[in-house]
């Protein structure tokens, strides 16, 4: 799969000194299941604690647009997600929560976390 850390784009966080959480919901993500070539819906929310850096939204729309067409697993797209996003950002905190639609009478809900200091990135 390609490098999609590329597409987004970040701006300067002006209250560095202060630790403020922002949540962004993507009600329509789309990907692809790679065992069945079935379309896959979910709402991804994305939730952090910036530090120098804040993702610029239209960039992180194209960014998840991206998957679209990608054959991937609920638990590998979610991860993936966290991963770019972090790598990009260098948040503070940061967690992402897939709450995929029912597929074969299954709900599924995939969240990921990352803290900056801590030595352990995992659910609590």
């Amino acid at each position: 799969m390609e490098d999609k850390r590329k597409l987004l784009e970040t701006f300067e966080n002006e209250y560095q000194d202060r630790d403020y959480l922002i949540e962004h919901t993507a009600p329509e993500f789309t990907s692809v299941c790679p065992k069945t070539g079935q379309p896959d819906f979910a709402e991804i929310i994305l939730e952090y604690i910036p530090n120098k850096l804040c993702v610029e939204l239209k960039s992180y729309k194209i960014y998840l647009n991206s998957f679209r067409n990608d054959g991937i697993f609920y638990e590998s797209v979610t991860n993936k997600i966290l991963d770019d996003l972090v790598a990009v950002t260098k948040p503070r905190y940061m967690k992402i929560t897939a709450e995929f639609n029912a597929r074969g009478g299954i709900t599924s809900v995939v969240e990921v976390e990352y803290a900056k200091d801590s030595e352990i990135n995992s659910l609590n």
